[in-house]
């Protein structure tokens, strides 16, 4: 089997580490093509020797892409398509069925309740959404959660197919050594106590929420923050209102695995926090509450389908969160008062092991292509 995967950038961000680690667990032939932005994991990709394709798209509404998306298909005779993010999924599977490919599978890694990937969900965008979702074979819902919404929205159940996002166990495994190393290279006491949040720095993610905790906090807490994003600068401006500037440390974009030995990545970043605060209020799986969980932490979270469409003894220690700020300082101090427990990963991270998530999408793809759609697939 020959497969491209078809994404709308290769930033640092969940989804295309995602596919990178998937990537490396499938026993296919797969080639990538970027919309835009090649950035840090395309070069991950290629240096795991997958060839990727940049096609150079300028923005929603450069239709000029398609038909060199359509080339792209054409010429590497592909059996599957399989499309991630919004603008991958609605070029990608027009580009796919007007190449004649087989098969078309999309992941729906971002649907919430009220937004798709940060915009609002309007009638529009919902509209021009289940018009594309017509065109593929498949629509693989990170979530039991998310498969839900999608069938509310009227995607027919038999189109859906449930198969989580996938974490490497032992990448994320609590290392002492590493803890005392990253700390020591960030500057990080090490008696602190280190509030982690992961994710992009947009304003859906409310990381504005844990800097305001902080100013309810003890000196000996710290904020790490980990990732990249248009609201750096609103965040850093809220530190300093908020007279927490000095114990908030800004990481960047981090990916799973460094190509600097002086440049932590995100495991190694995991290991030098004490408790990982989510407080994003809407999800469509929760990665890396995920990730935190299989690094042993303790988990305050807003929303994440991943622990919640799960028995609660699975998560033992994550804890929802309803509130803002001072809902946040309050549950940080008990966590910081109970002081370390044995950093060992719970039955949730165990359930979402890459090679099982793989092993789901494998299945996916068997039933995609034992079936040749004819024309415009319908209900």
């Amino acid at each position: 089997m020959k497969a491209l995967h078809v994404i709308t950038g290769l930033g640092v961000g969940g989804a295309e580490q995602q596919l990178r680690l998937l990537l490396r667990h499938l026993p296919v032939s797969c080639d990538v093509v970027t919309l835009t932005n090649p950035g840090p994991v395309a070069r991950g990709l290629a240096a795991d020797g997958v060839r990727v394709v940049h096609l150079g798209m300028a923005g929603n509404r450069d239709l000029a892409a398609l038909p060199r998306l359509v080339r792209v298909i054409r010429r590497g005779r592909y059996d599957l398509v399989h499309t991630h993010l919004y603008r991958a999924c609605l070029y990608g599977r027009i580009a796919a069925r007007l190449a004649g490919v087989r098969a078309v599978v999309a992941t729906e890694h971002s649907l919430g309740d009220t937004q798709l990937e940060g915009r609002e969900l309007t009638s529009g965008v919902r509209a021009l959404y289940l018009a594309g979702e017509r065109l593929g074979r498949s629509t693989v819902a990170v979530t039991p959660t998310v498969a839900d919404r999608l069938r509310r929205w009227g995607v027919p159940g038999s189109r859906i197919d449930v198969v989580p996002n996938g974490i490497d166990l032992e990448r994320f495994r609590f290392d002492p050594a590493v803890r005392r190393r990253t700390r020591a290279r960030l500057g990080l006491p090490e008696d602190a106590c280190v509030i982690g949040g992961i994710g992009r720095l947009a304003p859906g993610k409310r990381f504005d929420v844990l800097i305001r905790a902080m100013a309810q906090l003890p000196s000996d807490c710290w904020l790490l923050l980990v990732g990249g994003g248009a609201e750096e600068s609103a965040l850093r401006r809220a530190a300093h209102e908020a007279g927490v500037a000095g114990r908030v440390l800004f990481a960047g974009e981090r990916p799973y695995a460094s190509d600097s030995s002086r440049d932590p990545d995100l495991p190694s970043l995991t290991s030098a926090m004490d408790v990982l605060a989510s407080p994003s209020a809407e999800e469509a799986f929760g990665l890396a509450v995920v990730e935190a969980l299989a690094a042993g932490l303790p988990v305050l979270y807003s929303s994440c389908p991943a622990v919640e469409d799960l028995p609660p003894a699975a998560a033992p220690g994550a804890r929802r969160i309803e509130g803002g700020a001072g809902a946040y300082a309050e549950a940080l101090a008990a966590v910081r008062a109970a002081g370390p427990g044995p950093r060992t990963a719970p039955e949730a991270a165990r359930r979402y092991c890459i090679t099982r998530s793989a092993a789901q999408l494998m299945d996916v793809y068997a039933a995609a292509l034992a079936t040749t759609p004819q024309g415009v697939s319908t209900p």
